[in-house]
């Protein structure tokens, strides 16, 4: 499929590019080809193999929830500039 001038100007319009003629005629010329290349994968034959949404076997890379236990307050609070009432004392954001 051949996009024409007026096409790949109408799609760099839509993504707000600005593009000299050169680059019109050069990227007329690449997404030409895309498009080629796409009509080429639908003309395959994929009624054999199954719908998947990966290739990968499915698994989980993330490791088992294992609770443990926090730090105290004090831990917490020790390198604190400013605490009050085992709270973090933050200066106003609101003024």
């Amino acid at each position: 499929m051949s996009l024409t001038i007026e096409e790949v100007k109408h799609i760099a319009e839509l993504a707000r590019l600005k593009l000299s003629d050169a680059e019109i005629k050069l990227y007329q010329q690449q997404l030409s080809d895309i498009l080629d290349y796409a009509t080429r994968l639908q003309e395959l034959d994929t009624s054999q193999i199954a719908p998947t949404s990966s290739i990968l076997a499915e698994r989980s890379r993330l490791r088992n929830d294992v609770s443990a236990p926090g730090l105290s307050v004090e831990n917490l609070l020790q390198n604190a500039p400013l605490a009050e009432e085992n709270q973090f004392r933050v200066p106003p954001v609101i003024e």
